[in-house]
């Protein structure tokens, strides 16, 4: 008997694995990948517990329901329940070719008032046409009984029946299985990070397609919006700085000073003359140069090498800009 996780790697997703391997059976974890969120927690985790893991990649099809949710957003732009429900089913698809027989997760129902309670739990399941398949360890005795339960593949007398949002029953539960390097309760997604939200909202709104490069380059700088169709990204430091340069390509315009330490700016698309100058301007501006002195700068990119002389001006003048 074999069963696939569907594996964040917090300590809920660590327990219900061992819970359900505690009963001989086997567990293979899955981390579904996005940009928004990466797999290090999960393989630190999985590690920990000598769980296997494997990391699928469903930024495609992800993307098209961070664009459009059908159950809506939380807080800022994460579709916690349309996200749950296209892992869950992910995770079906890979079923037989993992030679398993069902799934679990580590949700705890009422542990998110908004993406985990009954009719959320609910959704997600029909959603994801893993009906009677997905076994939920932490509050299974809470949850109508499941197919692997009324097959007596798994014993329901040994799952719990765990809900609410306190965290103690599993800290009792991590030292009962041994488990002692578990990471906190905040969450790894940065869709529910608000300023990461406003640059995605931002995004969305004014490209009608997106590509994974455009989802790196929210990451990191100062985003300034100048028009649907004119955007500059400013890096805070040297590490942005580089990271800007990594993600630029041939179609986008870099610009950095010459004369004074001082930030990369990235400018995607062919851009008008006094597009140019502005960017010119923001990146003396935020360079080293005293405020109304001058700082040349290298524009380079999209057949460009020159180098002109921008202004540094007060960085309040371009506060309308700043998402």
């Amino acid at each position: 008997m074999k069963a696939l996780c569907v594996f964040s790697g917090g300590l809920d997703s660590m327990l219900a694995s061992s819970i359900v391997r505690a009963q001989g059976i086997m567990v293979q974890a899955l981390f579904f990948e996005t940009p928004f969120f990466s797999p290090e927690r999960a393989k630190k985790s999985a590690a920990e517990i000598r769980l296997p893991l494997k990391v699928v990649d469903i930024t495609e099809r992800h993307l098209e329901i961070v664009r459009n949710p059908k159950h809506g957003y939380g807080e800022n732009m994460n579709p916690c329940i349309d996200c749950h429900a296209l892992m869950i089913r992910c995770a079906g698809e890979l079923l037989e070719g993992e030679g398993a027989n069902f799934i679990i997760t580590g949700e705890v129902l009422g542990q998110r008032p908004m993406s985990q309670n009954r009719k959320a739990l609910d959704i997600v399941e029909a959603e994801s046409e893993c009906g009677g398949i997905l076994l939920r360890p932490l509050s299974a005795k809470r949850l109508p009984m499941t197919t692997p339960e009324r097959e007596g593949w798994v014993d329901r007398k040994r799952l719990l029946n765990l809900s609410g949002r306190s965290r103690k029953p599993q800290m009792a539960l991590a030292e009962k299985f041994g488990i002692k390097d578990y990471p906190s309760p905040a969450g790894g997604c940065l869709l529910t990070d608000k300023g990461f939200s406003n640059r995605l909202k931002d995004l969305f709104t004014n490209s009608d397609e997106v590509d994974v490069r455009e989802i790196e380059l929210l990451k990191v700088g100062r985003h300034f919006r100048v028009s649907p169709g004119i955007k500059f990204i400013v890096g805070r430091n040297q590490r942005e700085n580089q990271a800007i340069q990594n993600l630029a390509t041939s179609g986008d315009l870099i610009l950095k000073s010459t004369s004074c330490p001082g930030p990369t700016v990235l400018a995607p698309g062919d851009l008008p003359g006094e597009a140019v100058t502005l960017a010119a301007s923001l990146a003396a501006s935020y360079s080293d140069v005293d405020e109304g002195g001058e700082a040349e700068i290298r524009i380079e990119g999209r057949g460009k090498n020159s180098v002109v002389s921008a202004r540094a001006r007060k960085k309040e003048e371009f506060k309308n800009y700043l998402i």
